[in-house]
């Protein structure tokens, strides 16, 4: 799940634009992104995934994009999905998906700490 340098500036450059509060943290060979102490993103293989959930899982499947599988094809489908290349480019897209990444990062935060985990 390599990223290259100039992938990883450019992603944080443009979220940086987007939200507030943006870092990046290398994490199993990938890089993880949050928005405060909230975990909303992951770029691998130089592809940027926003968190989704039931609620927001639908915009990305209706535009093709496709569900984060550090472990190939046949591998298992974590909750993260491909965010369009057209919507890393304008800043204001960016920031409304972005956002609602953020959203579901929170809710799912919450949730664990609920069940105590």
């Amino acid at each position: 799940m390599p990223v290259t340098a100039s992938y990883r500036a450019f992603v944080m450059e443009r979220l940086q634009l987007a939200l507030a509060d943006v870092r990046a943290r290398d994490m199993f060979g990938g890089v993880g992104i949050y928005s405060g102490t909230t975990f909303f993103a992951i770029i691998g293989n130089d592809v940027l995934y926003f968190k989704v959930d039931d609620h927001t899982r639908a915009s990305y499947e209706s535009r093709g994009m496709r569900a984060f599988r550090p472990f190939g094809e046949g591998g298992e489908v974590m909750q993260y999905y491909e965010v369009p290349a057209d919507v890393i480019e304008d800043t204001d897209a960016l920031r409304d998906w972005a956002s609602g990444a953020v959203t579901v990062g929170r809710r799912a935060k919450q949730r664990k700490a609920k069940r105590g985990g």
